[in-house]
């Protein structure tokens, strides 16, 4: 069981794939509800801190190396988007709820690392844009939790 969390916690720190790919694993590997959601929501907050301080700058130092340069690149041009997107639909006191929303419905790449790495791109406040995150990713726990849920209950 123990190997069950560990992989649960591994996949929830992988961009893309984040706290989406990891809580329907932790409950279908049979790790309880509530330890589940702990440890998702855990391993995926673990890496906004360094996202949110150091990503930028170190995309930015990348993109003109000539085997990594493409995929920083990508990854910048995905956090100025995602950026672009939440800038385009909230004002500066909206840019909290547009951020927390951005992070917490549940579609491909709009998970912890792009809406940190967009908060990093916008230079939004530190610890609003950690709280923002966090909630979001909350929220994504809930919508993936429950429908992980029903589908298990179903099987």
């Amino acid at each position: 069981m123990l190997k069950q969390y560990v992989i649960s916690f591994l996949i929830s720190m992988v961009p893309l794939v984040e706290l989406r790919g990891a809580l329907p694993y932790a409950l279908a590997a049979g790790i309880p509800t509530l330890n589940a959601y702990i440890l998702c929501v855990v391993g995926n907050m673990l890496p906004v801190p360094v996202i949110f301080f150091f990503a930028r700058k170190v995309l930015e130092w990348g993109k003109d190396k000539k085997y990594i340069g493409g995929f920083f690149t990508w990854c910048l041009e995905k956090g100025h988007r995602g950026g672009e997107k939440l800038r385009q639909k909230a004002t500066d006191k909206g840019l909290f709820l547009a951020l927390l929303l951005f992070v917490g419905i549940p579609l491909p790449g709009t998970g912890a690392w792009t809406g940190t790495l967009a908060a990093s791109i916008l230079d939004m406040d530190f610890k609003q844009s950690v709280i923002a995150v966090m909630l979001g990713v909350i929220l994504a726990a809930v919508i993936m939790g429950a429908g992980s849920l029903t589908v298990l209950h179903f099987v």
